[in-house]
Order: structure tokens, then C-alpha cells, then sequence
């Protein structure tokens, strides 16, 4: 008899995690190595949230929380939802979480059957299909092309659904192409989800605020208000507000669907942390003011990275609306020979191959369900970025 569970032979290690690893070890080992595998921003969390977080263990704030998170915060939650979305939701409509991640789990946790199946549109966050396949569903992949600017056509959405499809995957600004879709685009799609009304709509909004260029950032329940009863709109504080370590992620949605994810976190984690908790409430009710500041220099770095990179022999980099990623093509360097006298026959290879000559760490697009491309985060300091890029560049060059 197997001592692991096989649903765990369905699910592969985090692609992002395993490329951070690699970078630190060699790291240590003495390698200029620049790592761009990690999506958290650089900047520190501001400092009115971690004294927000220092009042709360001097209050003694260190107790179990409820479950679903403490009442300031799911008030707060609400109103954010209110005031930046036009979405109408009571504080008992949201719950708050271990990081977005664990929201999404719950979710699953909570509705998914054997035979269920989830869209997901590629390329996408890595644990996306991971977390269906653990939970019984079926991940169904619709990929997209850089044409289309990663971004999910009408058409294919509707003609991926089918009467086993339990959920639609919506991620904007995504992880990892940086694709937004505008109001239009959004209304296009939800146009479809109207005519399913089986289908439900989870909606990871994690980079709401990380958009550039005038972009308005809209939600689809906010979108198609008609969509609101099935619709799962998730958030979280780790990457606006430079929280990652903080693991505090939040969503709202439907009573029913709410009280079941409550109840399977309450078997799994119960509370989160509630220090972490009331750091949250600052950031979501404090002052937002640092926010542009943050948004010019994510549009410089990203301008900065675009530019290098399709000066890059071989490389295809677009412009993305939104979070702090590229993902350029790298299609002309397959079937070149790099440095090390290998042939390049994936964009695994290419990113295993650059990491050996150059010491740049990035991350394979195969792992985002769609290449060959590449994801860089570029949210790491200017100069860095211009060497990594430059290193990149050299690379390039030198493959025949």
C-alpha cells in the first residue's frame, strides 16, 4: 500500500518557489547570481502599518481570532469593496485568510466535486491548476497568445465551458503576463458568463492597484452586476501594500459560499495571525498616499525592462497594463546553441542556460502553462534590473 495520497501525483512542486531556492543556493555558493524569480515587491511595508502591528501586540492583541477574521478588519474589507468597486457587500460577506492563497483554496475546498472542472486561462499563476487538481477538479486550459496581449478571447471562453465547468478563473492585473483587461473587455467576457448560469466567477485581484498609464482597474462583478450572486471576488494586501510576509489575503462573495469556506478554514487553520490582522485593517482603512509613488516606479522599471529586453537579439517583450512582470517571447532562440554547447530545444533550457552563463534566475513560462516565454519580476531596483537586463542581452548574443 502507497504511504502518499495519489492526489499528490497529480500536482507538481511551485515553479516560482523552486527558482528562488536555486538562486539563493547559489548564492551562497559564491555565484554573482541576480535573482528575478520572486513576485514581492522591494519596497519595505510602510511604516504606519507596522506600528499598526507593534500597538496591536502592546494592546495584547494576541489571542485566537474568530475564524473569518477579526469584525474591524471584515468591516474595513467591506468597505474597500465599497468604496474602489461599487461592490455591495455586508462585513459577514467576506472572510479573511492566510494570504490569497489560501482563499483560493478554500474555495475549492468548499465546491469542487470529482469531475468539476475550473477554466483557467494561460498563461496563469502557477498554483492555479495545482490547487484544482489537489482539491478533485479538473483544470481546463485556455491559452492565449501574446497577440491577443495574453488575454482571453469571447469566443474561447465559451466555447471552454461545458456543463461540468464549476468555475471561470479571471486574474487581472495577471501573474504572470501583467495583462489587464479593460472595462470592455471584461463586459465581454461576462457577457458570456451570462449565458451559463452554472458557471461561478472567481476573481484574483491581487494586483488591483499595480496598473499604469491612466489604466482603470474594474472588476466583473462590479462589471455585470447580474454576476454578483456567483461571483468570488478575492484580494489581499501583499503586493499594494509591500505585505507579503504578513500572509493576509481576503475575498467576498455570496453568504453560502462564505459560510462553507469559513467553516473548511476553521478545520484547517482557523484564525489568521491576528497581529497580521490589524496591520491589515491600517493598510485597508489608513492612509493610501504611498500608493502612486509605488506606481511610478513599477511603470519606470517595467518601461526600463521592455525597452532592454527587445533590444535583446531574438527576444519579443509587449508592454503590460499592470502588476510587476514581463513575459517575453523567447520562440527565436529555440533550436540555437547556447555557451555551454547545448542546444536550446524549450524555454526551460533558455532559462537554465542563462542562469548558468549569466547568472540571471528567471522563470520558464512552460511552469505558467504557456511558452516559450519567460516571466521576469522587476520589482527589484533600477540598476539592477539595467545590469540583469544587460546580462540578458549578452546572452542572447551569444547563442548561435
Amino acid at each position: 500500500m502507497a504511504f502518499l495520497a495519489d492526489a499528490l501525483s497529480r500536482v507538481k512542486p511551485s515553479a516560482t518557489i523552486a527558482v528562488s531556492q536555486k538562486a539563493r543556493e547559489l548564492k551562497a555558493q559564491g555565484r554573482d547570481v541576480i535573482g528575478l524569480g520572486a513576485g514581492e515587491p522591494d519596497f519595505d511595508t510602510p511604516q504606519n502599518i507596522k506600528d499598526a502591528a507593534i500597538d496591536a501586540i502592546r494592546r495584547g492583541e494576541t489571542k485566537y481570532p474568530p475564524v473569518a477574521g477579526i469584525p474591524p478588519l471584515r468591516e474595513a474589507i467591506a468597505q474597500k469593496f465599497k468604496r474602489e468597486n461599487g461592490l455591495d457587500y455586508k462585513a459577514s460577506q467576506t472572510l479573511v485568510g492566510t494570504g490569497g492563497k489560501q482563499i483560493l483554496y478554500n474555495a475549492f475546498v468548499a465546491t469542487l466535486n470529482p469531475g468539476d472542472e475550473v477554466v483557467i486561462p494561460a498563461p496563469y499563476w502557477v498554483s492555479y491548476p495545482e490547487m484544482v487538481a489537489i482539491n478533485g477538479g479538473t483544470p481546463v486550459l485556455l491559452p492565449t497568445t501574446l497577440e491577443q496581449g495574453f488575454k482571453v478571447q469571447p469566443e474561447a471562453l465559451d466555447a471552454a465551458i461545458t456543463p461540468k465547468t464549476k468555475w471561470v478563473l479571471l486574474n487581472s492585473p495577471s501573474n504572470p503576463s501583467g495583462a489587464a483587461y479593460s472595462r470592455a473587455e471584461i463586459k465581454a467576457l461576462t457577457d458570456v458568463l451570462l449565458k451559463h448560469p452554472h458557471v461561478w466567477i472567481l476573481t484574483d485581484d491581487m494586483y488591483e492597484h499595480l496598473v499604469f498609464g491612466g489604466f482603470e482597474f474594474t472588476t466583473p462583478a462590479q462589471v455585470e452586476p447580474a454576476l454578483y450572486e456567483r461571483t468570488l471576488t478575492m484580494n489581499g494586501v501583499s503586493k499594494a501594500y509591500c505585505m507579503t510576509g504578513w500572509r493576509i489575503g481576503y475575498a467576498a462573495g455570496p453568504d453560502r459560499l462564505i459560510k462553507a469556506m469559513e467553516m473548511v478554514q476553521g478545520q484547517q487553520t482557523s484564525g489568521a495571525c491576528t497581529i497580521a490582522q490589524w496591520a491589515a485593517l491600517e493598510a485597508l482603512a489608513g492612509p493610501q498616499d504611498f500608493l502612486p509613488g509605488f506606481r511610478v516606479a513599477f511603470e519606470r522599471r517595467r518601461d526600463l525592462v521592455v525597452s532592454m529586453l527587445n533590444q535583446a537579439k531574438g527576444l519579443n517583450c509587449p508592454t503590460p497594463e499592470g502588476a510587476f512582470y514581463v513575459y517575453p517571447s523567447c520562440a527565436e532562440a529555440i533550436g540555437r546553441t547556447a555557451p555551454s554547447g547545448k542546444v536550446i530545444e524549450t524555454d526551460e533550457d533558455f532559462v537554465s542556460e542563462l542562469l548558468e552563463a549569466e547568472g540571471v534566475a528567471v522563470v520558464h513560462g512552460s511552469a505558467f502553462g504557456l511558452g516559450p516565454n519567460f516571466r521576469i519580476s522587476y520589482a527589484t531596483a533600477d540598476e539592477t534590473l539595467e545590469e540583469a537586463c544587460s546580462r540578458i542581452q549578452r546572452f542572447c548574443g551569444s547563442l548561435r
